[in-house]
């Protein structure tokens, strides 16, 4: 995961977070990741709209936003 998030950063690209936040409840965010390190993510989240921390051991899952084909 720690790649997905690294690559994230590195191509500025959103991505789709599952996350446990400090009342035990599961959100689903998209954020674009601005830095990592071995314990959190600094990153915009697009629904609070502002820069968020998220920690590593809270992040349930993630994975890259598929993007919309059609005309």
């Amino acid at each position: 995961m720690k790649g997905l998030l690294i690559r994230s950063m590195e191509n500025k690209e959103r991505i789709i977070l599952f996350y446990m936040d400090q009342n035990h409840n599961v959100t689903q965010r998209f954020i674009k990741v601005l830095s990592v390190n071995n314990e959190s993510i600094a990153a915009y989240c697009y629904w609070r709209k502002r820069v968020r921390i998220f920690k590593l051991e809270n992040i349930l899952s993630a994975g890259a936003v598929r993007k919309r084909v059609g005309a």
